[in-house]
């Protein structure tokens, strides 16, 4: 199924459609025939920006908050599939406030479901991250829930899919340390690495995107998608970056941030058991049982005992030459260079 296939003449919901990942959707799905695209978002100034850049009447804007289901319900209405990218993604804050996160990473996904249900949708896709495998902090802990959620969900479905996708930090994306780098290199600041030796999966914007549409295209119920990537250390990373700006600009170690890990992992090892290898991408299953509890707690499962994580750690690992190359190729990098202002670089 190729995406014109997807997409022709359809109505899409895109929640927390002015991120990152919904503006690179929105384009995509822009010159392919889609029918209407929803944003539902609470930020009617990025609302306003959207439309005055893309200035495309396929385009409707819904302002509400996903925590509230008569928003989500009134966005829903008509619409034949959804992206559920609205969530709290910044670690620190959902630290200091884990009902937050919960209100909207886990009680959000529940309006955004239960309204894809009432509404008929034919399949919802959820985006979710590596910090939901072994979460250690309060944003992968909700987003755990949000899986779990999705899975539960899907077993009385109906004939609405939902299913859910799984992935690390998108290279350039808001928040995340590209953008950082780039503004201290600009200001002639020292790079601040926590842990060089950490390690991240290196993957694109549209390469998030595609994850999503395979997601879409395959998906049976309660399926968790992983798209296959390479990683490198943050010690790489920024050795990269100053090659790529052709400065000299020292490096400093601040250490391991509150809630930050060594490295990403993307599946389990109890996952990997019954992960699908589909070339390009991983399909996790949802887990078939059912409340007999034996199956819980006197039947184990000894191919858990041999199974290895899917991590940034055991992943194919890239050397500064191989990020320099793949960083070049990156059109946020590309109009860095070619001095953009960082109004402009989003």
């Amino acid at each position: 199924m190729n995406l014109q296939d997807i997409v022709r003449q359809r109505t899409i919901l895109i929640t927390g459609g002015t991120g990152s990942f919904g503006h690179a959707v929105v384009r995509r799905f822009l010159k392919e025939g889609v029918g209407e695209i929803r944003i539902l978002s609470r930020d009617e100034k990025k609302q306003e920006d959207m439309r005055i850049a893309l200035a495309d009447d396929r385009l409707k804007f819904f302002l509400g908050d996903v925590r509230e289901y008569n928003s989500v319900l009134d966005a829903m209405r008509g619409v034949d599939f959804v992206f559920h990218a609205a969530a709290l993604k910044q670690v620190p804050s959902c630290e200091f406030h884990p009902m937050e996160a919960v209100r909207t990473n886990v009680l959000g996904a529940e309006n955004v479901m239960q309204a894809a249900l009432a509404c008929g949708v034919g399949r919802v896709v959820a985006l979710s991250t590596d910090k939901a495998v072994y979460p250690i902090n309060a944003m992968g802990l909700s987003k755990a829930m949000m899986e779990k959620l999705t899975i539960a969900k899907s077993r009385n479905a109906g004939p609405t899919v939902l299913c859910a996708t799984r992935y690390g930090n998108v290279m350039a994306s808001r928040g995340s340390v590209i953008p950082l780098f780039v503004k201290q290199i600009r200001e002639g600041k020292r790079l601040t690495v926590t842990d060089p030796n950490m390690t991240r999966f290196l993957m694109s914007l549209d390469q998030s995107v595609d994850l999503v549409l395979f997601a879409y295209a395959n998906a049976q119920q309660g399926d968790i998608f992983v798209q296959k990537a390479p990683a490198c250390t943050v010690g790489v990373l920024a050795e990269a970056m100053r090659r790529l700006f052709d400065t000299d600009i020292p490096i400093e170690i601040i250490g391991t941030r509150h809630g930050e890990k060594l490295y990403e992992s993307l599946i389990s090892r109890e996952e990997m058991v019954r992960a699908e290898d589909l070339g390009g991408f991983w399909r996790i299953p949802a887990d078939a049982r059912d409340l007999n509890y034996a199956k819980f707690f006197t039947d184990g499962e000894p191919r858990i005992s041999e199974a290895e994580d899917y991590t940034s750690h055991n992943t194919e690992r890239m050397d500064v030459d191989a990020v320099v190359t793949l960083l070049s190729g990156l059109d946020y990098i590309q109009r860095a260079l070619a001095g953009e202002p960082a109004s402009d670089l989003g």
